[in-house]
């Protein structure tokens, strides 16, 4: 067996963990086994929820939260002949040990039974937890700890809260103990006397038979949280399988390393409420180590002991998005403004199931990001869980089914016996009137109190003082002049400058560090369609402590902006509570001392700054830069941040104090954001918003603004800026991105990292305090140099540093995609069949230049090897197979430039990719010269355009675009210009409106969900490989991991310079990290997981030679894909004009008159790919390999160098990259699979249909009439099926009703997702979430059992994110939808009788008819198609989002009668109730209707009225 040497590339604390999870509960209180047999089936209904390890049956992790089974212990108890006087007497503590260690197990257990003595509780003993481990996979027996009890009793009159806090107590009393003596393995799962978990490194069929005690009748309880892991790595790890000791959570804590920061910062706290003099016993008060969810858990187990109801803990925790809520109560708002003063919020997609074995509750994210759908019967049996249908065989009849909302809870009451709802359980701690009079007295807000000075002329900043902060040019007008105006800056194509640490030329600090994102294990969040979840609320003035209340405070400044105006930061002074406790800190070094002096200065700065608090009681401190002079240079603000910040962390007085960055250094919105990100609670851009207004001043913006005003837009613009960077990250609210670090260092060293940034990844070293003092000093220099002899007298002048745009003069920045390097390919294209001379030309210019990137400080070896005659090595025609073409979208190419790439890479047996446009169906097939215009990769992105079961069924592969390397965590987007006729057409649009992209995948807000995507793929083309795509990033290894488990066959990693047409500036220069490092660690981590050989590992960033190709597969790549490269040996000149549509040569645009001039040819790029593979023959040859396989993660082929005009390479090192996880050679270092499917599949229920259907299909039959039951496991019904005949018929797929399929039962996920004509799916019951995602025809008819004795109306029959990028066909549901309904939806009608927020969302066709409530947000970015509302209460019209939608009542009578023959055919074909209700009282309830309207994209666009079409609701013939 092979000896694994972990990557250094690889830190435990980027795992990341989803799954499925649920309740069941008796509300009467009623203890049974029968509970926890109900709890075990539905667990193993979620199996598909979670993952298993490479070696095919050792689980992620599965377990169960019960009331403690107290008849279990006192027959235990009994025959060890220690009676139990009372039942509540009992504590139980469920504890892991190191298993084979004995000296370590007892050491242990006297450290557990002194810590439950020390509380004055009586010791009963210890009890061996019976397991059977027969069932165990390899992994999960090899590291299985022993199992323990301790049996623990009070002795005295102790209170039952009391108990608990005693038993607290010695659980973290033990555990301290624990780590000081070095004792691995132990954990304690649960100590409670009221509850316990079981749970392990299992799958849900293995719980009960590993866990005996589970089949013992006397396993009473009232109810069980249960819970499926899904981790992204396989890992064995015990101890983080949920439940934890008070929670089960399903998501991720996206904010967990600033929460976690905070949380060791209230360790010294003064406030200790309940606990006393015994806090000091509680520290640490997170564990050390642990998952998200099990910091979550800690600090939720903390609050409620503290003296809180667990209700209120998770409301603290998990605020709703309560800040621009107009529906919320004064009293209701107060409550979360008066505890945004305590706690940070801990945000991220999060259903979280808690109890304190008297409540259970509920919760929501603020976004709905994961599914909770609950039942409650009428003998009071209660489910909730991540799907619906888990058990179905409750005894019960259903009294109500239904969902919980963004940001909702609900509880159940074990002790009263009650079920509350949201607005219950909210009302029980929101109602107190101290709330709104503590606000009203302690909170002030400071853009409301500052007096806004009169109107003067700016005073324009010194030159010299721009140029020691480090202005140009470039940067005025490319950045600051679009920010005046209050626009975005964009560029395109990609960035192709060096990275900061391989620059020559002096950079600041801020791009040192990449902005990190959120890609597969949690969603980015939409900042602009769904603003009304994100907020920049923050507050200076220190923290109110966890436990105390109400507390006379001095008061808190309210700020509705991170940004302060000058005058805002001169108003601190004046108010009244902060008199005297404003702090003003200079950050300099003296310019005399040289690179030497920082450090020093550093830590001065960071000590005055603790004395500050300590001593001079400061709340707030000013950290400025202003008034830098030639010879005291500002020390680089971030640096001076990130110091201060981490001493008061340190000192443990980071809550008694706030910073403010007073800054010229900070300019542009990722220049905020890092300084946000590492501490600073708001900032004072002075000399940007000096260089603003005198910008405005002078004329020098595109349209005209006042001074003021510039100073106002460009606050506005970074404010949405600052918006889209928390959002890419997945965080709503600026009080969790502060301080949470989201960011890695690419070129920083570790020294510096750990004193100021501590914990930030900075997976490749890099310079020091010396080298940042250099390029400090380099600047201030050049700024206050004395003029030489020769010189015009008068200040410096602003230059072009080139890093934005290549500077003509050859004096800034290096460019990869050079003129010269563009003119070689062209070169090399014009001569025919490519020379040897003309690709030589290319490959100097590409090769030989200044590093670059990360591969242009590796060295290719060839000292040890033995080469090869170049006759041996494989040809060429087995290379090119390895090559791809990015995902580059018809729309954004022009028709002829993306044939062209389909056809020449079809030719030479590449792949193409079809980018996230559709394609025309009239491609798939041959032509007939024989040419294929296929592309043989088919994109699935975000918006999901022209994506059918046919597009699907054409693909060689598909591939899940997850982020972009220009913008990860952004969508796409095409300007209106660009969507003609034809456009429009294969994207399901109007002609002339923009198409965006959601940021989000709307079906991928976890792993699990990736997972269940890769497998609707798989069921609508089994012959299709699945690729996902990924962006290099710290942690991209474990997402790898993650993925391959998911069974992606192929993974794509590309790095953070890939092209696109168009993209905020902020995001091409700072999200993501170089294609080297994600290569190498997901390498690393999948070879660490025994997954390397299941998947393809493809990469991308700027390939263009055949040196690059093997540098990659030294590296661990596979496959290469080619954008730019490809793109210009195509025809494109790089003019970058590629977003405004004017593209000369007919490459980027739509226009007729551009492209006549495309002057490409297929031959033109088949000749360069031909040569690339020659370049790569002849390297393998020189190494001695005769295939490219030969040397796939051969790491000690290369060897680091550094560049000698650029001292800061030094510092660099590459180790991580060159490491090799299997010296021994023995594990997988490439694909051995062809495909990654999952072990012992067993044939899903649209196989035995698809036999059934098959004579049909072929045309031999007329008709499949069939009926069949369905559970939850059953997903993707109808997915199969419609792929096949997508794959014989195309889009036209089969007549009407060909085939008439019904079921029974609760369908599970995807149900009739991508279905086509001539299917018909009734369902009878319930589905879950994605029913009819990417539904092109067909009808979905969906509702209750006619038993069902409910209001059909007003219960959840259908899941979230249903009719997800519909292109047509119908749904009819007698029942409520979820949230997200009918996103990007493009051709579908559908009937529904209620929906959840954000309905409608990014619509461009169809017709939805909602008779009943929405939720908020309705029709946002919706552009076209028309849905119309029925609100019985009047308040529909405050839920919409406006921005692009417009209101009208019916007036036109053809459009109101079409209306009701869509809600008669809706009551004939589900029988609904509400709806035969709604048509019997046509003439009251039409009165009732909204139409809603998209704004037209022209003034004299038709307005769009609906007329009932029989032909297109052929189920009602």
């Amino acid at each position: 067996m092979a000896k694994i040497i972990p990557s250094p590339l690889y830190s435990p604390e980027q795992e990341h963990d989803a799954c499925g999870v649920g309740f069941i509960a008796k509300l009467t209180g009623e203890r049974s086994y029968d509970v926890l047999n109900r709890a075990i089936a539905a667990l193993k209904a979620l199996a598909h929820r979670g993952a298993i390890d490479a070696d095919a049956v050792t689980g992620d992790g599965a377990g169960i939260l019960t009331q403690l089974p107290v008849e279990l212990f006192k027959d235990y108890l009994a025959e060890k002949k220690k009676p139990l006087f009372k039942d509540s007497d009992l504590g139980v503590g469920m504890i892991f040990l190191p298993k084979g260690d004995d000296y370590a197990q007892a050491h242990a257990k006297k450290i557990v039974e002194a810590a439950v003595k020390k509380e004055g509780l009586a010791w009963l003993g210890w009890r061996d937890v019976p397991t059977d481990s027969s069932c165990l996979g390899r992994k999960a027996l090899d590291t299985q700890p022993l199992i323990v009890q301790a049996l623990v009793a009070r002795k005295d009159e102790t209170t039952d809260d009391e108990f608990e806090r005693k038993l607290f107590l010695a659980q973290n009393s033990a555990e301290k103990q624990v780590i000081e003596a070095n004792i691995p393995g132990f954990y304690i799962c649960s100590f409670s006397s009221r509850t316990i978990v079981y749970k392990g490194l299992l799958t849900p069929s293995q719980i009960r038979k590993y866990f005996v005690d589970l089949k013992s009748p006397k396993f009473t309880t009232a109810f069980a949280i249960f819970h499926q892991r899904y981790s992204t790595n396989t890992f064995p790890t015990w101890h983080l399988a949920h439940p934890f000791r008070m929670m089960a959570h399903n998501g991720e804590i996206n904010t967990i390393r600033g929460n976690r920061n905070l949380m060791r910062a209230r360790e010294n706290s003064t406030a200790y409420g309940v606990w006393g003099e015994r806090f000091q016993d509680l520290k640490p008060l997170v564990q050390p180590g642990m998952s998200d969810s099990a910091t979550f858990d800690n600090a939720l187990q903390l609050i409620t002991l503290g003296g809180r109801n667990p209700l209120n803990a998770a409301m603290i925790m998990m605020p709703p998005a309560w800040e621009k809520d107009k529906k919320l109560s004064p009293e209701t708002k107060a409550f979360f403004r008066y505890h945004a003063c305590m706690m940070e919020p801990w945000d991220g997609p999060a259903a979280v199931v808690f109890t304190d074995g008297r409540t259970i509750g509920a919760a929501l994210d603020r976004n709905g990001l994961r599914p909770a759908r609950y039942k409650i019967f009428d003998d009071g049996y209660f489910i909730l869980a991540s799907e619906a249908g888990l058990v179905h065989d409750f005894p019960g009849k259903v009294v109500e089914a239904g969902r919980l909302g963004p940001g909702r809870m609900l509880a159940l009451d074990l002790v009263t016996h009650k079920f509350h709802r949201d607005e219950e359980v909210k009302a029980q701690f929101t109602a107190d009137p101290h709330f709104n009079q503590w606000c009203e007295e302690h909170l002030i807000n400071l853009h409301k109190t500052a007096q806004v000075p009169a109107a003067a002329e700016p005073v324009a900043p010194s030159i010299a003082t721009q140029i020691a902060f480090g202005c140009d040019n470039d940067e005025t007008e490319l950045v600051l002049a679009p920010l005046a105006e209050g626009l975005e800056p964009t560029g395109s194509m990609g960035d192709d400058t060096p990275l900061a640490v391989l620059s020559r030329r002096p950079r600041l600090l801020y791009t040192y560090f990449k902005q990190l994102f959120a890609q597969v294990t949690n969603p980015p969040i939409d900042s602009i369609r769904e603003k009304a979840v994100m907020s920049l609320t923050g507050y200076l003035g220190g923290r109110l402590g966890l436990f105390e209340e109400f507390p006379k405070t001095t008061g808190f400044v309210e700020l509705d902006s991170p940004v302060l105006f000058d005058y805002e930061v001169a108003a601190l002074f004046d108010v009244a509570f902060l008199q005297n406790r404003v702090v003003r800190v200079s950050g300099f070094f003296d310019a005399v001392k040289g690179p030497d002096g920082l450090e020093a200065a550093l830590k001065d700065l960071a000590s005055r700054a603790q004395a500050a608090v300590e001593k001079d009681n400061a709340k707030v401190l000013i950290i400025s830069d202003k008034g830098a002079t030639a010879d005291q240079v500002a020390i680089p603000m971030l640096l001076a941040v990130g110091a201060v910040n981490q001493q008061l962390v340190r000192a443990g007085l980071r809550l008694k104090c706030d910073l403010v960055a007073e800054t010229g250094e900070a300019r542009d919105v990722h220049h905020i954001a890092t300084l946000l990100g590492f501490g600073v609670n708001a900032v004072n851009p002075y000399l940007a918003l000096d260089v603003v207004a005198t910008l405005a001043a002078s004329g020098k913006t595109a349209k005209p603004v006042t001074a003021e005003q510039a100073r106002i837009n460009y606050k506005t613009a970074i404010d949405a800026g600052l918006l889209k960077i928390m959002a890419k990250m997945g965080i709503s609210t600026l009080l969790s991105y502060r301080g949470a670090q989201m960011f890695e260092a690419l070129g920083i060293s570790h020294k510096v990292i750990e004193e100021n940034f501590t914990g930030t990844p900075s997976p490749i070293g890099g310079i020091g305090y010396a080298q940042i003092a250099e390029e400090a000093l380099r600047r201030h220099a050049k700024a206050y140099a004395a003029p030489a002899a020769d010189a015009p007298a008068g200040d410096p002048t602003l230059g072009n540093e080139g890093y934005y745009r290549v500077n003509k003069k050859g004096e800034g920045e290096f460019h990869g995609w050079n003129p010269k390097v563009v003119s070689a390919m062209n070169k090399f294209v014009r001569a025919g069949t490519g020379t040897a001379e003309s690709y030589q030309d290319w490959k100097t210019q590409s090769d030989d230049h200044q590093p670059v990137s990360i591969k242009d400080l590796l060295k290719i070896r060839f000292d040890g090897a033995k080469p090869v005659a170049i006759d041996e090595v494989e040809g060429i025609e087995d290379i090119r197979k390895r090559f791809t073409t990015a995902g580059m979208s018809l729309g954004a190419l022009s028709p002829e430039m993306h044939e062209a790439l389909a056809i020449a890479m079809n030719r030479i047996g590449g792949k193409s990719n079809s980018g996230e446009g559709g394609e025309d169906p009239d491609r798939f097939n041959v032509r007939e010269n024989g040419d294929n215009a296929n592309s043989a990769i088919k994109q699935v992105a975000s918006g999901r355009f022209g994506v059918t079961a046919a597009y699907l069924s054409s693909a060689k592969e598909i591939e899940i675009k997850m982020a972009q390397g220009a913008k990860p965590g952004e969508g796409g987007q095409l300007p209106g210009a660009k969507v003609t006729p034809l456009i429009a057409r294969l994207r399901y649009s109007v002609p002339g409106v923009t198409l965006i992209s959601p940021p989000p995948h709307h079906d991928i807000y976890s792993i699990e969900d990736l997972a269940q995507l890769i497998f609707d793929l798989k069921e609508v083309n089994p012959r299709a490989k699945v690729c996902v795509k990924l962006v290099s990033s710290s942690g991209v290894g474990t997402v790898a991991a993650g993925v391959a488990k998911a069974y992606a066959d192929v993974i794509l990693v590309s790095g953070h310079d890939g092209g696109t047409g168009a993209s905020p500036l902020a995001s091409i220069k700072n999200a993501g990290s170089v294609w080297e490092i994600g290569v190498a660690e997901a390498h690393q981590v999948l070879m660490m997981n025994g997954l390397r050989g299941r998947v393809v590992l493809r990469t991308d960033g700027g390939m263009k030679t055949g040196r690059d190709i093997v540098i990659a597969a030294l590296l661990g790549a596979e496959e290469f894909n080619f954008g730019t490269a490809a793109l210009i040996a195509g025809g494109c000149a790089m003019f970058r004009v590629c977003h405004l549509n004017t593209c000369p040569v007919g490459v980027a645009t739509q226009r007729e008159d551009l492209r006549a001039k495309f002057r490409g040819k297929p031959e033109n790029i088949i000749n360069f790919f031909n040569a690339v593979a020659e370049d790569v023959r002849h390297y393998l040859a020189k190494l001695g390999a005769r295939n490219l396989n030969d040397i796939i993660g051969r790491v000690d082929l290369l060897e680091q160098i550094d560049d000698p005009a650029n001292p800061k390479t030094k510092f660099v090192t590459l180790a991580g990259l060159l490491h090799n996880p299997d010296p021994s050679g023995e594990l997988d270092r490439y694909h051995t699979r062809e495909r990654n499917e999952r072990f012992g599949g067993e044939g899903s229920l649209d196989e035995a249909i698809l036999q059934e259907a098959r004579d049909v299909i072929l045309g031999e039959s007329a008709r499949l009439v069939a009926r069949y039951k369905v559970t939850n496991v059953n997903r993707d019904v109808g997915t199969q099926l419609s792929g096949q005949i997508a794959y014989q018929h195309g889009n036209e797929g089969l007549p009407p009703g060909t085939i008439d399929l019904t079921f029974t039962g609760s369908a599970g996920q995807s149900f009739g997702a991508f279905l086509v004509n001539g299917l018909r799916l009734t369902l009878i019951g319930e589905a879950n979430d994605y029913v009819g995602k990417g539904i092109n025809g067909g009808e979905i008819i969906i509702r209750p059992k006619p038993s069902e004795t409910f209001q059909w109306q007003a219960q959840s029959i259908l899941g979230n994110t249903c009719l997800y990028g519909a292109t047509g066909g119908a749904l009819f549901a007698a029942g409520r939808a979820g949230e997200r309904f009918g996103v990007r939806n493009s051709g579908a009608t559908a009937v529904v009788e209620g929906v959840g927020d954000h309905g409608c969302e990014y619509m461009t066709g169809g017709l939805v008819v909602v008779l009943g409530p929405t939720g908020t947000n309705f029709g946002a970015g919706m552009s076209g198609g028309l849905a119309f509302v029925y609100d019985a209460k009047d308040s529909f019209e405050s839920n919409i989002n406006p921005a692009m939608i417009g209101l009208e009542r019916l007036s036109a009578q053809e459009e109101i009668d079409s209306l009701k023959k869509l809600i008669q055919a809706h009551f004939k074909i589900t029988a609904s109730p509400h709806a035969q209700s709604l048509v019997e009282n046509w003439d009251k309830t039409v009165s009732k209707f909204w139409k809603v309207v998209p704004f037209p994209p022209t003034a004299d666009t038709p307005k769009a009225v609906y007329s009932f079409d029989a032909t297109k609701i052929p189920v009602t013939a």
